[in-house]
């Protein structure tokens, strides 16, 4: 594990009820690393961002971000260490306009920075500047999940997670999802991505990490494995 590790788990267990999920991971993301978690769909990937996150309750193990145990925190005790959320589904709130979704969690970084303010989201962003005073509901999937990216960046974060950013968008919206993503590597900031698509995937991280039935299976860099996906086909049965 990193000592410098904006997010680490240490033999994680999570259960829904009876079911056990998560089977003692182990993982971690360094600050300013860009890590792919990838796998097939039920293997535990968006619960370990839930436990991570402290929407979900782990059994046992430890979860630290920036080295303090958040295990027993809430979830905005530990979004509030300097994590960025963009969710699958988006979370878009169908009744305030782009402007009042972007703006309503702005907030100073843990170190004061203010980078991401609303006009470079925009800059980065033109479609939503022309779609600015719309409301979240009159906008397109791919329109709601620039708005959640947005949203995310305006807290400031060190680490940004994405769940499933680019799912059932259209190509030329998938296409500048990426853009973005590879935008936010660029600039340093850490991020976490689960995608269906790991040659994207690979193109925009580091290091890749799969989970198969709630295990860690394999955790490589992800230039190795764009060599050699044979692995990851394997695994992800693609």
């Amino acid at each position: 594990m990193s000592t410098d590790a904006m997010i680490e788990t240490r033999e994680l267990h999570t259960h829904y009820g009876q079911s056990h999920i998560l089977h003692g991971v182990s993982f971690s993301v360094a600050r300013g690393e860009a890590v792919g978690l990838l796998g097939r769909n039920g293997m535990g990937k968006t619960t370990l961002i839930r436990t991570i996150l402290g929407l979900v309750r782990a059994s046992s193990g430890s979860v630290k971000v920036t080295g303090r145990e958040v295990s027993r925190e809430t979830p905005d005790r530990i979004v509030r260490l300097g994590i960025g959320y963009v969710p699958e589904g988006r979370g878009v709130f169908p009744n305030l306009s782009v402007r009042e979704n972007l703006i309503m969690a702005a907030r100073p970084g843990l170190m004061g920075q203010c980078d991401w303010t609303l006009e470079r989201v925009l800059e980065t962003f033109p479609r939503l500047a022309e779609r600015i005073n719309s409301q979240g509901g009159q906008l397109s999937g791919g329109e709601q999940q620039m708005v959640s990216i947005g949203r995310a960046l305006m807290t400031h974060p060190d680490l940004i997670v994405l769940d499933e950013a680019t799912e059932g968008l259209a190509p030329l919206i998938v296409a500048e999802i990426w853009r973005i993503i590879g935008i936010i590597r660029a600039s340093g900031m850490a991020s976490l991505v689960v995608d269906r698509n790991f040659r994207s995937v690979l193109m925009h991280t580091d290091r890749c990490v799969v989970l198969q039935k709630g295990r860690v299976v394999l955790d490589a860099g992800s230039a190795e494995l764009g060599r050699d996906a044979g692995q990851l086909h394997t695994l992800l049965g693609v």
